[in-house]
């Protein structure tokens, strides 16, 4: 998963100024996050890492991916997850959570700089997923990070291809200038990849 962070923030409920009455209309913050959340991005939302209550099932992340957003990260938890997983979209959650958000969780706005599992998201900063986690990238390094990360991508295949040659990984990982070299001369040859 990658793309630009749009963010949702929640607080907890209060009775007197929760907004279950306005589910349903344009008026609801947390319905509405995700008809604006832009193509290609990823909405992130911050629940205080609420797990007593969700903060959305299967319809709106499937409405998230039919408008072609990239994925979904929350610091709380999802309910619904057989039918999230049966949609193959990105997702990310602390831990699954049955319960509504009604009683718990209150959305109240979107597009502004959130914490969402103790890391701070600015609107546009660029969210990076993988089967291990999520990592942030704020923008004005995002370009500068993902060349340090696709350089070190291509040193780790060539040192998974020398052991599997069967070089020890003294001297080859952490890199020493040797293998530094040796990967240079890896790459002129086609990347080691046949």
């Amino acid at each position: 998963m990658v793309g630009e962070a749009y963010t949702l923030r929640f607080v907890p409920m209060r009775e007197d100024a929760g907004n279950q009455a306005s589910y349903g209309t344009t008026a609801n913050v947390h319905q509405r996050a995700f008809e604006e959340c832009p193509t290609g991005h990823v909405l992130v939302m911050d629940t205080r890492s609420e797990t007593r209550g969700c903060s959305c099932g299967d319809l709106l992340i499937g409405r998230l991916k039919a408008r072609g957003c990239a994925g979904i990260v929350t610091d709380g938890g999802f309910r619904d997850t057989l039918d999230i997983e049966a949609l193959e979209f990105p997702v990310y959650q602390r831990c699954a959570v049955p319960a509504p958000s009604f009683g718990y969780l209150s959305a109240v706005e979107a597009g502004v700089p959130i914490g969402c599992g103790d890391v701070a998201v600015y609107p546009g900063d660029i969210i990076v997923g993988d089967r291990d986690g999520i990592v942030v990238l704020p923008m004005e390094i995002a370009n500068e990070i993902a060349e340090i990360a696709y350089e070190q991508t291509e040193y780790e295949i060539f040192a998974s291809q020398e052991v599997a040659r069967g070089r020890t990984v003294i001297g080859l990982y952490p890199a020493t200038e040797q293998s530094m070299a040796d990967f240079q001369a890896w790459r002129k040859n086609c990347n080691g990849r046949e």
